[in-house]
């Protein structure tokens, strides 16, 4: 764990060294749409959109937790009510369905659509029906993020879909492999503990400046 701690110095830093990563001239040539899985990726996409001025959305979900535990994410849903769920922790913990399916609509109703409206003023995710995507986020402690985004973009058939991200889990890593075309990461951890650890600098991006981005 010690061995990765601030091994990325700020968002900037990260999508720099991705860009090592990432053919970023297939990205210009072939015109990547970057799509961030949550508000504080958008700032790595944005970023890495720069070079070639590559169009820059957000896909919006919230985490649906376990009953007695608000930290424990069981499950996922997208824009579109689209879900995935952990039937690991769910058959673990004897979690019902209805509670599941309720509270993912309860969430959509009230996060995600305030959210469409406060960000892209109303406007729907827009459908990437024969793109080339790009899926990009800072990290990702369980993975149902990139799962989620995955399983709402693939339904809308893409030409392609790759994952971008800076540190991941050597098990989500594999959870996600068989479901993208490629994935272009920079550290792969055993031991991953969560997102922050791996930044000197990992301040919380603000209302106004997700506005501004989605804007530009």
């Amino acid at each position: 764990m010690k061995k990765y701690k601030n091994i990325l110095k700020n968002r900037k830093d990260a999508a720099e060294k991705l860009e090592s990563v990432i053919p970023m001239q297939r990205l210009k040539d072939e015109n990547w749409k970057l799509i961030s899985v949550s508000k504080n990726g958008l700032e790595l996409a944005r970023h890495i959109s720069l070079k070639y001025k590559n169009s820059v959305d957000i896909l919006f979900s919230e985490a649906v937790m376990a009953p007695h535990n608000s930290e424990c994410e069981i499950a996922r849903v997208c824009e579109g009510e689209e879900m995935v769920i952990n039937e690991k922790l769910v058959h673990a913990f004897n979690i019902q369905y209805d509670y599941i399916y309720g509270e993912a609509h309860r969430k959509h109703e009230e996060k995600i659509l305030s959210y469409i409206y406060q960000y892209r003023k109303g406007r729907p995710f827009q459908s990437m029906y024969n793109e080339i995507v790009l899926l990009i986020d800072e990290g990702s402690e369980t993975g149902l993020k990139f799962m989620a985004a995955l399983k709402t973009i693939l339904a809308q058939k893409p030409k392609a879909v790759y994952i971008a991200v800076p540190v991941i889990p050597s098990d989500v890593l594999e959870l996600l492999e068989p479901f993208a075309d490629d994935i272009f990461f920079l550290h792969n951890i055993d031991d991953y503990v969560e997102t922050a650890l791996y930044y000197e600098d990992f301040e919380k991006i603000d209302e106004e400046r997700i506005e501004k981005l989605l804007e530009d």
